[in-house]
């Protein structure tokens, strides 16, 4: 195989090597030849000869492309080249990664297949000038990138993306890259044990250990475990099939530790390497697809072939410029010929059938069930309802409909009032007990790791399958890092995709007994400013009919993340469905409404905190003032269009409350806004309001022996209320 001269996507290419030996005997036809998706065998020696071109282009590529801006971090996707193109010539391309920092190596896969000509990117030179750029390739994995599957940034996440996936696409397989240093994180191996428990037999993704001695900037703490130890740790948490290759086996080169460079090896030994790394990616896949739960282990140091090795690959700082000697060095030993380019190219555009931006699962939108019409039930006026109970028999409805649909609580959904649901779509467990509502083949996922709910759930919405989130509010935290990843990503994609939507429960104020440990409202923190993304949508409805209105709102929509938080209690019904389907509009109801002298405004969030505002609102009246209760069901959409960064949003949703609907219903000579959880949440009124105005929110978590003692602990009382009303229209 010849070229006449460098192929057009070389350009930008800073050096180019001669032909590797033994090129006019294995490099002249490629190993994946025209028609097919893969090579034929991985033992074949120009299968092999052409794997290890793969993975010496894609150290290239990645430290080139990083030092263009120096900037990066090329060191530990160095370490697992060869598997990833072992994985691209067997014809995978669903891969995922938990690290966030081998991006630039995921990028360069994805030029190399082109799937970057989606974006512009065409030749060398664009890789790098659009690296680390706005509108190009940020520095970790994002949901907008052409032929990959799945953001990556916070450690201990890319599992989740390769279950769910798997889960939704059986006989498809999904690797995912494990960084040494991100299995320290408490989740990945407990979110593996808990899914395999529950779906023995999805086993059709593929943990690849990426095991190269070190983290960011010391050792790996796993660095010091002994081959058999490792082994063994896998094997202990589920793993039938363990396989290891130890690039130490092959070393000629006399390179002292247990972690080695295969890149300087004797040819004929690096030959070996990428031969056993080959057949073991092979063997692993086959397994993984036929049924059992594998995970390949690649012991190679970190920074395999490119300019440092060890921590100090990790990351390049400014002054690791292209002109640096080092780099200089590193990328003269990976030149590949203008032939050996091409060949690469050809290859991994021939791999999967072509390009990932046209072949992986993501790149197309997953069907979805038709779930008809929800069964909603309209509850009278001044009836006691419980919230979540209401909720919980549209869950099952949807469920009944789409098989894919998942329901994910790791605190107990009978402890929530949604124990429906448990009777209705059953617990899944390998042990059927009709006491505890459980089988095989049920749809609540019940680890008792946040992360693993949330992570499931977020995951395959991103993946485009229908799911359910639910928690209590003060547990949530623990598993918000992926749920807020998924959503940014949502923002970003070039598809629709279902909102990834939760249930949270038993708010602060229903959880006096327990004290503070079950009293952290602080999540909400985390939405009120997530709100500004523009495809956050906290709801808060006040009452079962509410909770209804808002959750078949949620399912009718895309790429958007929406908690809906309720109360377990029974508490009386106070809004029609037509009143919620107008909150969800314009962010909130408007309650109650008398005149006085002067008007006084109540902007509340929540159901219980309804209880002494009410109060307060008779207490004012016979005082001779006007009062108007607003709930705020819906804050989004009370902020400013400005306020929110809406437009660029897939899926964007620029639905605002006007000004002058916003002086209809929250106008007034005094506003007092309310919640039980983050006065954050109310910065919308707080913002838009022109009136006299104060915020009444949760302080402080205490044991109480009911709801009304711990308001009252946080200064949430109706006297207080009124107080604070008078003294601003002093």
């Amino acid at each position: 195989m010849t070229v006449a001269a460098h192929p057009a996507f070389c350009q930008g290419i800073r050096i180019f090597g001669e032909n590797l030996p033994d090129f006019d005997r294995y490099g002249q036809e490629t190993a994946i030849a025209s028609g097919k998706q893969a090579i034929n065998s991985s033992s074949d020696p120009q299968a092999v000869y052409q794997t290890l071109l793969a993975a010496d282009a894609l150290r290239y590529l990645t430290l080139q492309t990083t030092a263009s801006k120096e900037s990066g971090h090329p060191g530990g996707f160095a370490s697992i080249a060869d598997a990833i193109a072992s994985l691209v010539m067997l014809g995978y391309k669903n891969t995922v990664t938990e690290v966030g920092h081998h991006a630039p190596g995921f990028y360069s896969t994805m030029f190399l297949d082109r799937s970057l000509e989606a974006m512009g990117i065409n030749t060398v030179q664009e890789l790098g000038d659009r690296f680390r750029e706005m509108h190009g390739l940020l520095g970790h994995l994002s949901g907008q990138i052409p032929g990959l599957l799945a953001p990556a940034g916070p450690l201990g996440q890319g599992q989740h993306f390769a279950m769910a996936g798997a889960k939704l696409h059986p006989g498809t397989l999904f690797p995912v890259t494990i960084g040494d240093g991100g299995l320290g994180e408490p989740y990945i191996m407990s979110s593996f044990g808990h899914f395999h428990t529950a779906y023995p037999q999805v086993t059709n993704f593929l943990p690849i250990l990426v095991w190269n001695g070190f983290s960011q900037e010391h050792h790996s703490m796993v660095s010091t475990q002994s081959n058999e130890a490792m082994v063994n740790y896998w094997r202990g948490n589920g793993f039938k099939n363990v396989i290891l290759v130890n690039a130490k086996d092959f070393d000629d080169s006399n390179q002292p530790g247990d972690f080695v460079d295969s890149t300087k090896f004797s040819f004929q030994q690096r030959l070996a390497f990428t031969q056993a790394v080959l057949e073991a990616t092979d063997q692993a896949a086959q397994a993984a697809l036929n049924g059992t739960l594998t995970v390949l282990i690649v012991k190679q140091l970190k920074g395999a072939g490119v300019h440092k090795s060890g921590a100090k690959s990790h990351n390049l700082y400014p002054g690791d410029s292209l002109n640096k000697d080092y780099i200089v060095s590193a990328l003269q030993e990976r030149a590949l010929s203008p032939d050996a380019w091409q060949l690469v190219r050809t290859n991994f555009e021939r791999s999967h059938g072509g390009p990932a931006a046209q072949t992986v699962v993501t790149e197309s939108v997953l069907p979805l069930a038709d779930l008809g019409t929800l069964p909603l039930k309209e509850f009278s006026l001044e009836d006691k309802q419980v919230a979540t109970t209401a909720m919980g028999e549209l869950v099952v409805h949807v469920g009944k409909q789409d098989a894919n649909f998942v329901v994910t609580n790791a605190d107990g959904n009978a402890a929530s009032g949604i124990n429906n649901i448990n009777v209705g779509l059953k617990i899944v467990h390998p042990t059927v007990d009709q006491d505890y509502f459980q089988g095989p083949n049920g749809q609540v996922y019940e680890p008792l790791s946040e992360d693993a709910c949330a992570g499931l759930a977020a995951a395959q919405a991103l993946f485009g399958g229908r799911t359910l989130w639910c928690s209590y509010e003060s547990f949530a935290i623990n598993g918000l890092p992926i749920w807020q990843t998924v959503t940014q990503a949502m923002a970003e994609l070039r598809r629709p995709t279902p909102s990834t939507i939760t249930l949270f429960t038993a708010g602060a104020l229903e959880q006096g007994r327990n004290g503070w440990t079950h009293q952290r409202p602080e999540i909400e923190n985390y939405f009120a400013a997530m709100m500004r993304n523009g495809n956050i949508f906290p709801l808060f409805p006040c009452d079962a009919n509410g909770i209804q209105i808002c959750y078949d709102w949620a399912l009718t929509t895309s790429n958007k993340g929406i908690p809906i938080t309720a109360s377990k209690s029974p508490l009386p019904i106070r809004t029609t469905f037509e009143q919620n389907r107008q909150g969800l509009a314009k962010g909130g109801i408007l309650l109650h409404r008398s005149t006085g002298s002067k008007t006084i405004v109540f902007a509340v969030i929540g159901d219980m905190t309804l209880i002494p505002v009410l109060e307060a609102a008779s207490q004012l009246e016979s005082e001779g003032y006007g009062v108007k209760v607003v709930s705020v069901i819906n804050p989004r959409r009370i902020y400013r269009p400005h306020d929110v960064q809406w437009e660029d949003c897939s899926e964007s949703d620029g639905g605002f409350l006007s000004d002058a609907e916003f002086t209809e219903l929250f106008g007034g000579d005094a506003l007092i806004g309310v919640t039980g959880g983050s006065g954050a949440m109310l910065e919308p009124v707080m913002l838009r309001s022109a009136c006299p105005r104060d915020l009444f929110a949760w302080k402080r978590g205490e044991t109480t022996a009911s709801a009304g003692q711990l308001m009252a602990y946080n200064g949430l009382t109706a006297q207080a209320f009124g107080d604070r009303a008078k003294a601003l229209l002093a």
